[in-house]
């Protein structure tokens, strides 16, 4: 009988473990790896995904038609959070089961958010790029303790973060446009008062809808510092860009991108953190996005985990 076919479509799939490849190794499957390396177009997943009953998907485009085309596809289990890629709609229509790794990212784009937060106040990468120019320059920096966090998008990474920030001393609020979202003991907020209480604005949000334009940039606290490791397109890179050279904004840190790789202005900046799109970017992490990613595979396709 053949082997029945699992396309992975993730650029570095198994690279820090081999636990992934190898449960679907057990199970008797035929792998099919992404040649390419980075994210596929749509016609390549048209060639890469052929005859396959499963994706493990990384963030190339599923659309309506893609999914329609690749007739044997009966799961996709993203490897991620994120499913803007995927036409969620058109799978179940289809009958193609749909599954995200929503909890494993977590604590590493927490992670990120401070790391980033804390090199910002403390002028860490103008400091590095002076030493390694052979400037000693002592640039005097900001404590963390104390400053009002105003976290936009309560979600698991929201929440995660408020908890983590409130042992550093920090006054933290937060904003979500859903009133489901459970407050953890924080303080809700509208976005209007966020931006003008917040020494941190944190973005944190699952669409790619714009949150952070011209006039919610200048609505912020002069002198602030903006985050964003959720999702590219919600903030304004251009006004961001006017308000940081301005004066008007400290400095900002940026995983995401409205166009990736990104190779606008803010690079000409130095009080801006740049990071290409890691969030999770934890060898911890990401191996278990992977192992969670091929058991909701095999539990999609009726195998036992």
């Amino acid at each position: 009988m053949q082997e029945l076919k699992i396309a992975i479509t993730t650029s570095s799939f198994g690279k820090y473990d081999t636990r992934p490849l190898d449960i679907l190794g057990v199970k008797g499957y035929e792998i099919v790896l992404n040649p390419y390396k980075r994210t596929l177009s749509e016609g390549e997943v048209l060639e890469v995904c052929n005859g396959v009953v499963g994706i493990i998907a990384g963030t190339e485009p599923l659309r309506r038609d893609t999914l329609k085309a690749l007739q044997e596809l009966k799961v996709i289990s993203r490897c991620g959070t994120g499913m803007d890629n995927v036409d969620v709609i058109a799978a179940e229509n289809i009958g193609i089961k749909v599954y995200n790794t929503p909890d494993a990212p977590t604590l590493a784009v927490v992670e990120l958010a401070v790391g980033m937060i804390l090199s910002l106040l403390r002028n860490v990468r103008e400091m590095d790029a002076s030493v390694r120019n052979n400037r000693w320059e002592k640039v005097m920096g900001n404590l963390l303790n104390g400053k009002t966090a105003g976290i936009i998008g309560f979600g698991r990474i929201g929440r995660k973060l408020a908890e983590v920030l409130k042992y550093f001393g920090c006054i933290v609020v937060f904003h979500d446009i859903s009133n489901a979202v459970e407050s953890g003991g924080f303080d809700r907020v509208d976005l209007k008062d966020l931006l003008s209480r917040s020494d941190i604005v944190s973005l944190h949000v699952s669409s790619k809808t714009l949150i952070m334009g011209e006039d919610e940039i200048s609505r912020m606290k002069k002198g602030a510092w903006l985050i964003n490791v959720s999702r590219g397109g919600v903030v304004d890179e251009g006004a961001l860009y006017k308000s940081l050279k301005a004066g008007h904004l400290r400095g900002a840190a940026l995983d995401v991108y409205e166009k990736e790789p990104y190779e606008g202005p803010l690079t000409g900046l130095e009080n801006v953190v740049l990071t290409p799109h890691v969030g999770s970017y934890a060898v911890e992490s990401r191996v278990e996005m992977e192992v969670q990613a091929v058991q909701n595979l095999l539990k999609g396709l009726g195998c036992p985990v």
